[in-house]
């Protein structure tokens, strides 16, 4: 394991929450504005928000320990 995986893992997972988060966005409005609303999948990939959350957090835990095993060895 290294910071560079770790790393990655992050923004992958901030790329991952952000699609999630316009999923999220384009799913409401319809509600809101009184229309039909969009099909069930488009409900699901408002799930890739907290999987992009989740992924981030694995990248942060990666990255710390990482840091720390550098840390011990110097």
């Amino acid at each position: 394991m290294s910071s560079d995986a770790g790393e990655r893992l992050v923004r992958t997972g901030a790329i991952v929450f952000c699609v999630g988060a316009l999923a999220t966005i384009v799913t409401f409005v319809p509600l809101f504005l009184h229309l039909t609303p969009l099909p069930t999948p488009a409900y699901w990939a408002s799930m890739l928000m907290p999987l992009g959350f989740l992924l981030a957090l694995v990248g942060l835990y990666r990255s710390a320990r990482a840091q720390r095993r550098r840390a011990d060895a110097a």
